[in-house]
């Protein structure tokens, strides 16, 4: 039986050299028919191809590599079972605002309808998480398709997010005609920087420097932000809270940088400076409740990081560095009216928490079954790791402790969606597209399991990640939940597998800690030997502020409890 020739006039081979046009140099993927004349098509052009073992972890990988490279992640999944699977990926790209391209296929254009192989109209369940959904049968569409594809998934002009497209196999194989094929279609485009009204900025510059009590919020839209958001910080006096979104933007050693004290600064605060941020569940929808009286000003370069929940009283439609910029240049030598008192007392009350924290995470007791504390782990490595480390959070339970256990300049986690098992797959990435930094992995057990598999995927391409698997054997917030609120525990245990086992069974360096004491040597040895994964066994009974906070049961209005409770009083007061 002869099979249909790829030739490099065919569709494939346009989509290979398109995405070689616009400087991809890998995709994440997992092979099948349907996408196979891509795939010998990027061989033949020299990208890469990670190939992994689960559609979703595809999507997760090329979503840390746009994050951690600021261009575009490419996944490629077969058909059918493939795009299904590769959906939390999407979802979970969709929610984060991650410019990802999804590439797929179907079966060729004569079977369709006819209960083909993987016959699915995949674009019918995808459309809603993506920002551009398309099936190209024309073979003489696809460059114009593509680009549009990437404009979408980059933000051009609106929201950034997933972007999906894919090609009958009749249609890859099929040849494109040269005059199609036209170089203003292939060519890289430059991030476009949208520039601010300068009224909007006036409005903002007059709430900001006229504010006594100012506090500033960055998010995603605030990454490439940096310079301009520590000038602004360090000219005005404003206090500062980053999420996980943006992470790393402003040193912890920054006068402004007020972590601890989340709860309290959110509720003094008469301007909330919002950079590139939904106002979510992690920041209470920005209600009264919890913000009281402060008036927003909301910055951003898409409108749902710009009036979600609250409208700003300035609200400025920038990319955030430009409008950051325009702010300090309209301000001028204008001094800021922020209490001076206020904001050093803040502070340091944040210092005096911070300090207790490492403190209290070295000398983290261990629990009645003799298993070593979370924060104790957490120590360890915040001792062993450099400085410049890439951290990737995952986990319900444990990544409570990581993410403020864990100090980094470039963190990653399971963002808003609450995606856990993202971690393997983004540290592979993430290692991957930093081969002069150390990445770690500091995970769950329940979440590891997700995506363990990807171990291989690790050992195959030599990626040099540490994952290190905190091991409770448990969901352990929803055991204290259905502990406290149901007193009953039901099908939320797990075993204290030996993950270590499994890791060496695909060749990974990879030892079972039980010990804190044995802990540093075991990091160093991992940490020399990467690919390697630590399994430590941590006591299930420790609570997490999370576990402590009302997350798992839910609240009606708010994500906490705390929040929820001030919720209903203030709701009941205007009532009255």
């Amino acid at each position: 039986m002869s099979t249909p020739h790829v030739t490099e006039q065919s569709t494939a081979a346009l989509i290979a050299r398109f995405l070689k046009a616009r400087g991809v140099d890998r995709v994440f993927a997992l092979c099948g028919g349907h996408i196979m004349p891509i795939w010998m098509r990027l061989d033949a052009e020299g990208i890469r191809i990670v190939d992994v073992r689960d559609e979703r972890a595809a999507v997760y990988m090329a979503h840390a590599h746009a994050e951690l490279t600021g261009g575009l992640g490419v996944a490629m999944v077969t058909a059918g079972p493939g795009v299904t699977n590769a959906m939390t990926g999407i979802a979970n790209a969709h929610v984060a605002r991650a410019p990802v391209l999804v590439l797929s296929g179907t079966p060729p254009r004569a079977q369709e309808n006819r209960g083909a192989l993987q016959d699915m109209i995949h674009t019918e369940f995808v459309r809603p998480l993506t920002r551009y959904a398309r099936t190209v049968r024309e073979p003489d569409l696809a460059l114009q398709e593509l680009d549009e594809a990437v404009a979408r998934a980059l933000g051009h002009g609106g929201e950034p997010g997933p972007a999906y497209l894919d090609f009958p196999v009749d249609t890859l194989r099929a040849p494109v005609s040269a005059a199609v094929q036209l170089p203003e279609l292939m060519a890289p485009r430059q991030v476009r920087r949208v520039l601010p009204d300068p009224e909007s900025v006036a409005q903002a510059v007059e709430l900001l420097w006229s504010a006594k009590r100012p506090l500033v919020i960055s998010g995603r839209g605030a990454r490439g932000a940096a310079g301009p958001l520590r000038e602004l910080l360090d000219r005005t006096g404003a206090l500062y809270l980053d999420t996980g979104e943006s992470r790393g933007l402003v040193g912890d050693d920054h006068p402004s940088v007020v972590a601890a004290m989340r709860g309290s600064v959110m509720g003094e605060a008469d301007v909330i400076v919002t950079l590139g941020r939904r106002l979510d569940f992690q920041l209470a929808y920005g209600s009264p409740a919890i913000f009281g009286d402060a008036k927003f000003v909301r910055i951003a370069d898409c409108a749902a990081e710009l009036r979600d929940n609250r409208r700003g009283a300035a609200e400025v439609l920038a990319t955030v560095s430009a409008a950051l910029e325009a702010m300090l240049a309209a301000a001028g030598d204008r001094k800021p009216a922020t209490d001076r008192g206020w904001a050093d007392g803040v502070r340091s009350k944040h210092q005096v928490r911070a300090d207790k924290l490492i403190q209290s995470m070295a000398n983290a007791a261990p629990g009645s079954d003799g298993l070593m504390h979370p924060n104790k782990l957490l120590a360890a490595l915040r001792d062993a790791l450099p400085r410049d480390a890439v951290v990737v959070a995952d986990g319900g339970d444990f990544l409570s402790f990581a993410r403020v256990g864990l100090p980094a300049q470039t963190y990653l986690d399971p963002g808003s969606l609450g995606c856990i098992g993202i971690g393997t797959p983004f540290g592979i990435a993430a290692s991957l597209a930093r081969l002069d930094q150390t990445v770690v992995v500091a995970t769950g057990d329940g979440s590891f399991g997700f995506n363990a598999m990807e171990i291989d995927t690790a050992a195959r391409h030599k990626a040099p990640v540490l994952i290190v698997v905190a091991n409770n054997g448990s969901w352990a917030i929803e055991v204290r939940d259905q502990q406290e609120t149901h007193g009953k525990v039901v099908g939320t245990r797990l075993q204290f597998a030996d993950h270590a086992a499994m890791a060496r069974g695909f060749g990974l360096h990879a030892e079972r800690v039980e010990r804190a004491e044995d802990l540093p040597a075991a990091i160093e040895r991992a940490m020399a030997n990467r690919p390697a994964l630590l399994d430590v066994l941590v006591t299930p009974e420790a609570a997490s502020s999370d576990a402590k906070s009302g997350l798992a049961w839910v609240p009606d209005l708010q994500a906490l409890g705390a929040w929820d409770t001030a919720e209903r009083a203030w709701r009941d007061g205007e009532a009255g």
